[in-house]
């Protein structure tokens, strides 16, 4: 056997090595537990079409309630899915809506209506593997008006709340 080809096989052995190891490396996942009382349910009304929408096409990423697919046990994609999630945590998190500064929340409120509009959220690389979360013309209405009327609602208990108009 050549060098090169035994250069090749342990290289190949090393990095199934590694991937093996790899697998016992977890993080911390959400514990998909019953709503929070900081939770957008217990904060304002969230009719049951929205609600259906936002689990269908929000939640996974944007709360403490995540559906982990059977390839999330498959690590370096694992680590990937929890940093993802992590992250749209960290930009909205639905289960801690109500612990959210009032600005915060007008915020992520008007954030919420805009990305939908502009076809922003759910993200592209979600929709690959959940189809079902795409939203449609009705239920992207629906999410819009929701958004914006408890928007409008909070700007008026709350107008020194509202985001600054740029010049």
């Amino acid at each position: 056997m050549s060098s090169k080809k035994k250069i090749a096989k342990k290289i190949g052995l090393g990095l199934l090595i590694v991937l093996i190891v790899i697998q016992f490396v977890r993080f911390d996942r959400n514990s998909g537990i019953a709503a929070t009382p900081n939770d957008i349910n217990h904060y304002t009304a969230v009719p049951s079409d929205v609600k259906t929408i936002l689990e269908t096409s929000c939640y996974d990423c944007h709360s403490d309630h995540t559906v982990y697919p059977w390839y999330s046990n498959l690590q370096p994609v694992g680590w990937w899915l929890t940093n993802h999630v992590n992250e749209g945590k960290r930009e909205l998190n639905f289960s801690k809506f109500k612990s959210y500064r009032i600005k915060r929340q007008i915020d992520k409120l008007q954030a919420i209506a805009d990305e939908v509009k502009e076809d922003g959220m759910p993200l592209d690389s979600y929709l690959w593997i959940h189809g079902n979360a795409k939203l449609n013309d009705a239920q992207k209405k629906t999410i819009m008006n929701w958004a914006n009327h408890n928007f409008d609602s909070l700007a008026k208990i709350y107008p020194d709340s509202l985001p600054k108009e740029e010049d």
